[in-house]
Protein backbone atom coordinates (compact mmCIF):
# COMPACT_ATOMS: atom_id res chain seq x y z
CA UNK A 1 0.00 0.00 0.00
CA UNK A 2 1.21 3.15 -1.12
CA UNK A 3 1.43 5.79 1.88
CA UNK A 4 0.04 9.45 0.68
CA UNK A 5 2.33 12.77 1.29
CA UNK A 6 0.58 15.03 3.96
CA UNK A 7 0.94 18.44 2.30
CA UNK A 8 0.43 19.98 6.05
CA UNK A 9 3.46 18.35 7.30
CA UNK A 10 6.90 20.46 6.83
CA UNK A 11 10.61 20.04 7.82
CA UNK A 12 11.47 21.88 10.61
CA UNK A 13 14.75 23.73 9.59
CA UNK A 14 17.67 23.31 12.38
CA UNK A 15 18.24 25.78 15.05
CA UNK A 16 20.14 28.25 14.74
CA UNK A 17 21.69 29.20 17.82
CA UNK A 18 22.35 33.04 16.78
CA UNK A 19 18.58 33.67 16.07
CA UNK A 20 17.92 31.93 19.08
CA UNK A 21 19.84 34.51 21.61
CA UNK A 22 18.11 37.34 19.10
CA UNK A 23 15.11 36.33 20.20
CA UNK A 24 15.96 35.56 23.84
CA UNK A 25 17.65 39.47 23.88
CA UNK A 26 14.25 40.74 22.67
CA UNK A 27 11.84 39.50 24.53
CA UNK A 28 13.75 40.51 27.79
CA UNK A 29 13.96 44.37 26.22
CA UNK A 30 10.27 43.81 25.98
CA UNK A 31 9.91 42.42 29.16
CA UNK A 32 12.14 44.91 30.84
CA UNK A 33 10.21 47.84 29.15
CA UNK A 34 6.66 46.70 30.82
CA UNK A 35 8.47 46.40 34.09
CA UNK A 36 10.26 49.64 33.27
CA UNK A 37 6.87 51.47 32.78
CA UNK A 38 5.02 49.99 35.70
CA UNK A 39 7.26 50.47 37.71
CA UNK A 40 7.38 54.34 36.81
CA UNK A 41 3.68 54.57 36.17
CA UNK A 42 3.56 53.36 39.96
CA UNK A 43 6.33 55.35 41.61
CA UNK A 44 4.25 58.61 39.69
CA UNK A 45 1.50 57.90 41.13
CA UNK A 46 2.69 56.73 44.75
CA UNK A 47 4.57 60.68 44.06
CA UNK A 48 1.74 62.68 43.45
CA UNK A 49 0.19 60.98 45.85
CA UNK A 50 2.66 62.23 48.79
CA UNK A 51 2.96 65.75 47.25
CA UNK A 52 -1.16 65.99 47.45
CA UNK A 53 -0.96 64.81 51.21
CA UNK A 54 2.03 66.60 52.09
CA UNK A 55 1.36 69.56 50.36
CA UNK A 56 -2.69 70.04 51.08
CA UNK A 57 -3.79 72.69 53.07
CA UNK A 58 -6.65 71.06 55.74
CA UNK A 59 -9.45 73.03 57.70
CA UNK A 60 -11.09 70.09 59.86
CA UNK A 61 -9.74 67.78 62.86
CA UNK A 62 -11.07 64.77 63.67
CA UNK A 63 -10.24 62.98 67.36
CA UNK A 64 -8.99 59.57 66.83
CA UNK A 65 -8.30 58.70 70.34
CA UNK A 66 -8.23 60.56 73.57
CA UNK A 67 -5.74 59.68 76.84
CA UNK A 68 -7.08 61.25 80.07
CA UNK A 69 -5.07 61.67 83.38
CA UNK A 70 -4.74 64.20 85.72
CA UNK A 71 -1.73 66.15 86.44
CA UNK A 72 -0.34 69.72 87.42
CA UNK A 73 -1.06 72.47 85.70
CA UNK A 74 2.40 73.74 85.52
CA UNK A 75 3.43 70.78 83.65
CA UNK A 76 5.67 71.13 80.26
CA UNK A 77 5.91 68.73 77.04
CA UNK A 78 8.25 67.50 74.57
CA UNK A 79 8.66 64.50 72.74
CA UNK A 80 11.87 62.29 73.13
CA UNK A 81 12.84 58.64 71.35
CA UNK A 82 9.03 56.99 71.25
CA UNK A 83 7.92 58.65 74.03
CA UNK A 84 6.82 62.32 76.12
CA UNK A 85 8.90 63.56 78.67
CA UNK A 86 6.25 65.86 81.66
CA UNK A 87 8.77 67.64 83.61
CA UNK A 88 7.33 70.11 86.28
CA UNK A 89 8.43 71.46 89.63
CA UNK A 90 7.76 68.11 91.37
CA UNK A 91 9.74 66.20 89.00
CA UNK A 92 10.11 64.28 85.66
CA UNK A 93 7.54 61.70 84.41
CA UNK A 94 8.51 59.57 80.97
CA UNK A 95 5.05 58.79 79.17
CA UNK A 96 4.48 56.52 76.12
CA UNK A 97 2.12 57.56 73.18
CA UNK A 98 -1.16 56.60 75.48
CA UNK A 99 -0.49 59.17 78.70
CA UNK A 100 0.82 56.11 80.67
CA UNK A 101 3.24 56.53 82.90
CA UNK A 102 6.86 54.43 82.14
CA UNK A 103 8.83 55.44 85.11
CA UNK A 104 8.63 58.76 87.74
CA UNK A 105 11.93 60.94 89.24
CA UNK A 106 10.62 62.97 92.26
CA UNK A 107 12.22 66.52 92.17
CA UNK A 108 11.97 69.86 94.34
CA UNK A 109 12.61 72.35 90.69
CA UNK A 110 11.61 75.80 91.31
CA UNK A 111 12.23 76.68 87.60
CA UNK A 112 12.37 73.65 85.51
CA UNK A 113 14.53 73.83 82.27
CA UNK A 114 14.54 70.91 79.91
CA UNK A 115 18.11 70.30 77.93
CA UNK A 116 17.68 67.46 74.27
CA UNK A 117 19.62 65.63 72.55
CA UNK A 118 19.36 62.75 70.73
CA UNK A 119 19.55 59.73 73.08
CA UNK A 120 19.33 61.93 76.48
CA UNK A 121 18.15 64.93 78.10
CA UNK A 122 19.06 66.86 81.29
CA UNK A 123 16.62 68.92 83.67
CA UNK A 124 17.91 71.48 85.36
CA UNK A 125 16.49 74.18 88.04
CA UNK A 126 17.21 77.66 87.12
CA UNK A 127 17.96 79.49 90.06
CA UNK A 128 18.38 76.76 91.88
CA UNK A 129 21.55 73.77 92.43
CA UNK A 130 20.48 70.39 90.79
CA UNK A 131 20.72 69.04 87.20
CA UNK A 132 19.39 65.55 86.48
CA UNK A 133 20.55 63.58 83.65
CA UNK A 134 17.49 60.63 81.92
CA UNK A 135 17.37 58.39 79.30
CA UNK A 136 14.59 56.68 78.17
CA UNK A 137 15.21 54.36 80.80
CA UNK A 138 15.22 56.69 83.46
CA UNK A 139 17.85 58.33 85.60
CA UNK A 140 21.57 58.49 84.40
CA UNK A 141 23.25 60.39 87.31
CA UNK A 142 22.35 63.71 88.96
CA UNK A 143 24.85 66.90 89.63
CA UNK A 144 24.52 69.42 92.72
CA UNK A 145 26.45 72.49 92.03
CA UNK A 146 27.81 75.10 94.94
CA UNK A 147 26.00 77.85 92.82
CA UNK A 148 23.07 78.78 91.57
CA UNK A 149 22.26 77.72 87.95
CA UNK A 150 21.91 80.44 85.10
CA UNK A 151 22.18 78.11 81.77
CA UNK A 152 23.28 74.21 81.30
CA UNK A 153 23.93 72.66 78.13
CA UNK A 154 24.06 68.48 78.20
CA UNK A 155 25.73 66.87 75.41
CA UNK A 156 24.91 63.29 73.96
CA UNK A 157 27.66 61.77 75.93
CA UNK A 158 25.89 62.96 79.34
CA UNK A 159 28.69 65.74 80.08
CA UNK A 160 27.42 68.93 81.30
CA UNK A 161 28.35 72.72 81.14
CA UNK A 162 26.73 74.92 83.10
CA UNK A 163 27.22 79.13 84.03
CA UNK A 164 26.91 79.47 87.81
CA UNK A 165 25.85 82.90 88.99
CA UNK A 166 28.27 84.16 91.57
CA UNK A 167 28.37 87.91 93.30
CA UNK A 168 32.12 88.44 92.26
CA UNK A 169 32.62 86.41 89.04
CA UNK A 170 30.25 83.59 87.14
CA UNK A 171 31.94 80.37 87.11
CA UNK A 172 31.32 78.24 83.59
CA UNK A 173 31.79 74.16 85.09
CA UNK A 174 31.65 71.16 82.89
CA UNK A 175 30.68 67.76 84.93
CA UNK A 176 30.54 64.36 84.23
CA UNK A 177 26.66 62.59 84.27
CA UNK A 178 27.33 61.63 87.36
CA UNK A 179 28.06 65.46 89.07
CA UNK A 180 32.02 64.82 88.91
CA UNK A 181 33.97 68.29 88.26
CA UNK A 182 35.66 68.07 84.61
CA UNK A 183 36.60 71.60 83.91
CA UNK A 184 36.45 74.95 85.94
CA UNK A 185 36.48 78.07 84.91
CA UNK A 186 36.35 81.75 86.63
CA UNK A 187 35.08 83.91 84.56
CA UNK A 188 36.69 87.34 84.02
CA UNK A 189 33.69 89.58 83.13
CA UNK A 190 36.40 92.95 82.56
CA UNK A 191 38.09 90.79 79.70
CA UNK A 192 35.63 88.34 78.29
CA UNK A 193 32.15 89.91 79.48
CA UNK A 194 29.39 88.28 81.25
CA UNK A 195 28.30 84.48 79.67
CA UNK A 196 24.67 84.69 78.35
CA UNK A 197 24.73 81.60 76.33
CA UNK A 198 26.27 78.19 76.02
CA UNK A 199 25.84 75.22 74.06
CA UNK A 200 28.00 71.49 74.16
CA UNK A 201 28.69 69.70 70.73
CA UNK A 202 26.45 65.83 70.57
CA UNK A 203 30.16 64.35 71.23
CA UNK A 204 30.85 66.23 74.56
CA UNK A 205 34.62 67.49 72.73
CA UNK A 206 33.89 71.19 71.99
CA UNK A 207 31.80 74.00 74.49
CA UNK A 208 30.81 77.34 72.65
CA UNK A 209 29.85 80.21 74.92
CA UNK A 210 28.92 83.66 74.01
CA UNK A 211 30.10 86.34 76.15
CA UNK A 212 28.56 89.92 76.67
CA UNK A 213 29.81 93.50 77.50
CA UNK A 214 29.62 97.23 77.16
CA UNK A 215 31.73 99.46 76.86
CA UNK A 216 31.14 103.35 76.41
CA UNK A 217 27.39 102.65 76.31
CA UNK A 218 28.55 100.14 72.98
CA UNK A 219 27.60 96.18 73.20
CA UNK A 220 29.81 93.94 71.94
CA UNK A 221 29.87 90.10 71.58
CA UNK A 222 32.54 87.59 72.17
CA UNK A 223 31.78 84.31 70.77
CA UNK A 224 34.57 81.98 72.36
CA UNK A 225 35.36 77.86 71.02
CA UNK A 226 36.66 75.57 73.94
CA UNK A 227 37.99 71.89 73.07
CA UNK A 228 37.82 69.26 75.90
CA UNK A 229 40.13 67.04 73.91
CA UNK A 230 43.71 66.47 72.63
CA UNK A 231 43.41 70.24 70.30
CA UNK A 232 42.77 72.11 73.42
CA UNK A 233 45.11 70.25 75.50
CA UNK A 234 48.18 72.75 74.89
CA UNK A 235 46.11 75.84 74.63
CA UNK A 236 45.37 78.50 77.70
CA UNK A 237 41.85 77.49 79.44
CA UNK A 238 41.30 75.16 76.41
CA UNK A 239 40.42 78.02 74.58
CA UNK A 240 40.71 77.22 70.45
CA UNK A 241 39.11 80.16 68.89
CA UNK A 242 37.36 83.42 69.30
CA UNK A 243 35.39 85.63 67.56
CA UNK A 244 33.87 89.32 67.84
CA UNK A 245 30.83 91.28 67.63
CA UNK A 246 30.54 94.67 67.28
CA UNK A 247 26.45 95.67 68.50
CA UNK A 248 25.47 93.15 68.51
CA UNK A 249 23.86 90.28 71.40
CA UNK A 250 24.34 86.68 70.99
CA UNK A 251 22.19 85.34 73.23
CA UNK A 252 21.49 81.83 71.76
CA UNK A 253 23.81 78.88 70.69
CA UNK A 254 22.95 75.39 69.10
CA UNK A 255 24.65 72.43 67.54
CA UNK A 256 22.98 71.12 64.54
CA UNK A 257 25.74 68.04 64.53
CA UNK A 258 29.06 67.44 65.91
CA UNK A 259 30.73 70.03 63.57
CA UNK A 260 28.43 72.88 62.39
CA UNK A 261 26.85 75.18 65.14
CA UNK A 262 24.83 78.24 64.72
CA UNK A 263 25.16 81.63 66.53
CA UNK A 264 22.57 83.74 66.72
CA UNK A 265 22.41 87.42 67.48
CA UNK A 266 19.74 90.25 67.32
CA UNK A 267 20.10 91.06 63.58
CA UNK A 268 22.35 88.17 62.34
CA UNK A 269 23.37 84.80 62.31
CA UNK A 270 26.46 83.05 62.36
CA UNK A 271 27.60 79.15 61.10
CA UNK A 272 30.41 77.55 62.59
CA UNK A 273 32.19 74.64 61.25
CA UNK A 274 34.74 72.31 62.75
CA UNK A 275 34.82 69.11 64.82
CA UNK A 276 37.62 70.64 67.02
CA UNK A 277 38.43 74.07 66.29
CA UNK A 278 35.45 75.68 65.72
CA UNK A 279 35.62 78.67 63.09
CA UNK A 280 32.89 80.91 61.77
CA UNK A 281 32.44 80.35 58.04
CA UNK A 282 29.56 82.99 56.93
CA UNK A 283 27.30 85.36 58.83
CA UNK A 284 24.04 86.44 57.26
CA UNK A 285 22.53 89.24 57.91
CA UNK A 286 18.74 89.49 58.88
CA UNK A 287 17.09 93.13 58.04
CA UNK A 288 13.92 92.08 60.40
CA UNK A 289 12.98 92.42 64.05
CA UNK A 290 13.85 88.24 65.53
CA UNK A 291 10.92 87.37 67.53
CA UNK A 292 11.68 84.13 67.98
CA UNK A 293 14.10 81.40 66.45
CA UNK A 294 14.17 77.33 66.04
CA UNK A 295 16.27 74.49 64.20
CA UNK A 296 16.34 71.04 63.51
CA UNK A 297 19.71 69.38 62.81
CA UNK A 298 18.58 69.91 58.57
CA UNK A 299 17.02 73.51 58.89
CA UNK A 300 17.72 77.48 60.55
CA UNK A 301 14.70 78.75 61.06
CA UNK A 302 12.98 82.18 62.68
CA UNK A 303 9.49 83.97 63.29
CA UNK A 304 10.45 87.67 61.96
CA UNK A 305 8.58 90.68 62.33
CA UNK A 306 6.68 91.43 58.82
CA UNK A 307 8.00 94.74 58.04
CA UNK A 308 6.04 94.89 54.98
CA UNK A 309 2.83 94.81 56.60
CA UNK A 310 0.99 92.94 59.83
CA UNK A 311 1.83 89.84 60.99
CA UNK A 312 4.81 87.59 61.00
CA UNK A 313 6.40 85.30 58.61
CA UNK A 314 8.37 82.17 58.94
CA UNK A 315 11.91 82.16 57.69
CA UNK A 316 14.14 79.03 56.96
CA UNK A 317 17.67 78.34 55.94
CA UNK A 318 19.64 75.41 55.07
CA UNK A 319 22.72 74.36 56.80
CA UNK A 320 24.92 76.33 54.06
CA UNK A 321 22.72 79.30 55.33
CA UNK A 322 21.06 79.76 52.12
CA UNK A 323 17.19 81.12 52.21
CA UNK A 324 14.67 78.52 51.53
CA UNK A 325 11.71 79.23 52.40
CA UNK A 326 9.86 82.42 53.57
CA UNK A 327 6.08 82.69 54.51
CA UNK A 328 3.88 85.74 56.17
CA UNK A 329 1.07 84.20 58.72
CA UNK A 330 -1.25 86.78 60.95
CA UNK A 331 -1.77 85.57 64.35
CA UNK A 332 0.25 85.37 67.56
CA UNK A 333 2.07 82.61 68.87
CA UNK A 334 4.48 82.07 71.29
CA UNK A 335 5.43 78.80 70.66
CA UNK A 336 7.27 77.27 68.01
CA UNK A 337 9.16 74.29 67.10
CA UNK A 338 9.79 72.52 63.86
CA UNK A 339 9.69 68.66 63.64
CA UNK A 340 10.80 67.17 60.54
CA UNK A 341 9.44 68.96 57.55
CA UNK A 342 6.98 70.83 59.75
CA UNK A 343 7.12 74.22 61.34
CA UNK A 344 4.32 74.17 64.44
CA UNK A 345 3.36 77.06 66.20
CA UNK A 346 0.87 77.24 69.05
CA UNK A 347 -0.74 79.69 71.06
CA UNK A 348 -3.62 78.93 73.72
CA UNK A 349 -5.95 76.43 71.13
CA UNK A 350 -4.77 78.06 68.20
CA UNK A 351 -2.53 76.50 66.14
CA UNK A 352 -0.84 77.14 62.28
CA UNK A 353 1.64 74.22 60.78
CA UNK A 354 3.59 74.94 58.04
CA UNK A 355 5.48 73.05 55.65
CA UNK A 356 9.52 73.42 54.46
CA UNK A 357 7.95 74.54 51.37
CA UNK A 358 6.01 76.98 53.11
CA UNK A 359 2.36 75.33 52.34
CA UNK A 360 -0.20 76.27 55.28
CA UNK A 361 -1.13 72.60 55.94
CA UNK A 362 -3.39 73.64 58.93
CA UNK A 363 -4.50 76.69 60.69
CA UNK A 364 -7.09 76.72 62.89
CA UNK A 365 -8.70 76.16 66.51
CA UNK A 366 -7.76 72.90 68.60
CA UNK A 367 -10.50 73.30 71.01
CA UNK A 368 -8.01 72.58 74.30
CA UNK A 369 -5.07 74.82 75.99
CA UNK A 370 -2.20 73.43 73.87
CA UNK A 371 0.95 72.58 76.08
CA UNK A 372 2.40 70.51 73.12
CA UNK A 373 1.89 69.20 69.74
CA UNK A 374 3.41 66.04 68.33
CA UNK A 375 3.93 64.54 64.97
CA UNK A 376 3.24 60.53 65.22
CA UNK A 377 3.47 57.66 62.83
CA UNK A 378 0.92 58.19 59.86
CA UNK A 379 -0.64 60.75 57.66
CA UNK A 380 -1.72 64.09 59.06
CA UNK A 381 -1.46 62.44 62.48
CA UNK A 382 -0.55 64.41 65.63
CA UNK A 383 -0.67 64.23 69.23
CA UNK A 384 -1.78 67.13 71.01
CA UNK A 385 -1.05 67.61 75.34
CA UNK A 386 -2.98 69.43 77.00
CA UNK A 387 -3.06 69.48 80.79
CA UNK A 388 -5.08 66.31 81.67
CA UNK A 389 -5.14 65.10 78.57
CA UNK A 390 -3.41 63.78 75.14
CA UNK A 391 -5.32 63.39 72.16
CA UNK A 392 -4.61 61.39 69.08
CA UNK A 393 -5.86 64.24 66.38
CA UNK A 394 -5.78 63.63 62.63
CA UNK A 395 -6.70 66.21 59.67
CA UNK A 396 -9.26 65.89 56.88
CA UNK A 397 -10.40 68.50 54.31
Amino acid sequence: MVQKKNPNLKMVRPLNLEEIKKKTKRYRKSRIKKWTERIFLTAMVLSGTWMLVTNHSYDTIYRAASYKRVTADNSHYVAFEKGIVRYTRDGVTFLNRKNEEQWIQPSQFKNPYIDLQKNLFAVGDIGGNSIQVFTAKGLKGEIETTLPIEKFAVSDQGIVSAILKNESAPQIVTYDAVGNVLVENLVSTASSGYPVALEMSPNGTTLIVSYLSANGGNLKSKVTCYNFGTAGEEMSNRQVGVEEYADSVIPEIYYMNDSTAVAVGDHSFAIYEGAQVPMKQREIQIRQEIKSSFHTDKYIGFVLLNEQKSGYEVRLYNQSGKQIMNRAFDGEYSNVQMVGDEVILYEGSSCCIITKTGVFRFKGDLKTNILAVIPTAGFNKYLVMSANELRVIYMAI
